[in-house]
């Protein structure tokens, strides 16, 4: 990064402390180019606790904002619906009912390579990996976030030391300032829709229901979630 690059004349709503490794040009440059959103689960949804039965659950406030950005980037990307999906380690309930209510496009489970189902979500929809917007917080995420166009790493439960690696690894774009289980999904999905230059209209039309959104819903709505299971 040259010195000229990194921004300083934020937002304000970026300077609650949300790090960007890019220029405010640049990351909206790259997000330009985005037709999906890419989630790991454990650490991203949550803090990456489990229950006896290797579960672990989401915030609404985390959906919500999964649900403004694809709002977001369906306004940006001429009405056309971005793909989503979720690829996760380990078999988790709390993950398939999220997938399935809110009508993702897949939730790949039991990878412990994860470029296995990255490359098949890649394949299914016909996706360059440039175009992939993915959101991670541990080593089992990197050789992914490697290859996307837009790397948003969740500060916080894996510690600086992980932090410090993905920067000098080079596959890290943006860092929250929250973690999964402080609800730092939604301080990245808010931030990207700051970038984008849309959060105020996505907010708006969400609140008014407006037949805007609607015609996004109905959209969204339609889609039939693809639960891939690991047989490894």
């Amino acid at each position: 990064m040259n010195p000229g690059d990194h921004p300083s004349d934020r937002d304000p709503f970026l300077e609650l402390g949300t790090e960007l490794l890019l220029s405010q040009v640049q990351l909206t440059n790259k997000l330009r180019n985005i037709r999906a959103l890419l989630f790991d689960w454990d650490g991203v949804f949550n803090d990456g606790w489990k229950d006896l039965d290797g579960g672990s659950p989401f915030s609404e406030v985390g959906s919500m904002g999964v649900n403004m950005l694809r709002f977001g980037l369906w306004l940006q990307n001429g009405k056309q619906l971005p793909y989503a999906a979720i690829i996760t380690g380990q078999h988790n309930a709390h993950a398939q009912r999220f997938a399935q209510r809110e009508k993702l496009h897949g939730l790949y489970m039991g990878f412990i390579d994860k470029r296995e189902a990255f490359d098949a979500f890649l394949t299914k929809h016909g996706l360059k990996a440039q175009e992939v917007a993915f959101f991670f917080d541990d080593a089992i995420d990197l050789a992914v976030a490697d290859r996307c166009g837009l790397r948003i790493l969740m500060r916080g439960q894996a510690g600086e030391f992980l932090v410090k690696h993905a920067v000098q690894r080079g596959c890290v774009d943006i860092i929250t300032a929250l973690s999964g289980g402080q609800n730092g999904l939604r301080e990245a999905t808010d931030a990207l829709l700051t970038l984008m230059g849309r959060y105020g209209e996505a907010i708006d039309d969400r609140a008014e229901y407006s037949t805007t959104y609607q015609g996004y819903l109905a959209e969204r709505q339609a889609v039939a979630p693809e639960i891939v299971k690991s047989s490894r």
